[in-house]
């Protein structure tokens, strides 16, 4: 994927709005001013910088029946009735202790436990749980969000702690999950859509995954991972 962003601001601005884009498409079916946004040339080019092709419509539905179909296969993908994909971590990882996989279960916990640690609790007006592919991406949203704030103000030790915080909850919770739940996706879909939208979701998680790496290993310099 491309690294030319040219600050580290710019830079883990760029991943959160990333996190949030994807945090959207899994929240709930797409509204309609999701779908017109995702035409806008700010997140086209946001998801394209990072080497991530916008989605693309290959049936060229009109606004309102693609509204309506992704609806459908939002409800068919993750909710049912009838067989699901659970957009849980709970459901897709093995219990730290042999228990079985069930909602609120110890990774559940695991997750709310580590959110309350850095200061970003799940607002009391959320009604999902916190290990929702949707609360952990914009968790990494808001501690993404909150290294662009320490870089803009020059606090290099803060904006490195907080790629620590991502780091570890990469490695502890996303890395462990979320390329299988998109795998999943991909196989079970109907619908372009998704299942482009898991492609794009999968190879982002993965390159987080080196791009973490990288920026603790030159001190979240992002400079030098465009060099």
């Amino acid at each position: 994927m491309s690294k030319d962003l040219k600050t580290n601001a710019e830079w883990s601005q760029a991943r959160a709005h990333v996190y949030g884009l994807l945090a959207e498409v899994f929240r709930s079916e797409p509204s309609s001013s999701f779908l017109t946004r995702l035409k806008d040339p700010g997140v086209v080019n946001t998801l394209e910088s990072l080497g991530c092709s916008p989605w693309d419509d290959p049936h060229h539905s009109s606004h309102d029946q693609l509204g309506e179909d992704l609806a459908l296969e939002y409800t068919r993908l993750f909710i049912g009735p009838g067989p699901r994909i659970s957009p849980h971590e709970s459901m897709h990882v093995d219990g730290r202790f042999g228990e079985e996989n069930e909602l609120w279960g110890a990774e559940t916990v695991a997750v709310k436990k580590f959110m309350e640690a850095a200061g970003m609790a799940i607002n009391d007006d959320f009604a999902g749980m916190p290990d929702h592919i949707s609360a952990e991406f914009e968790f990494m949203q808001r501690l993404l969000d909150a290294e662009t704030d320490a870089w803009v103000k020059e606090d290099d030790d803060l904006a490195f702690n907080i790629l620590k915080i991502q780091h570890r909850f990469y490695t502890e919770h996303i890395s462990r999950w979320v390329a299988a739940f998109c795998d999943k996706v991909i196989t079970a879909t109907e619908h372009p859509f998704y299942k482009q939208f898991s492609e794009v979701t999968k190879g982002f998680v993965a390159f987080e995954g080196e791009t973490l790496n990288e920026l603790l290993d030159c001190g979240g310099c992002s400079e030098k991972l465009s060099a």
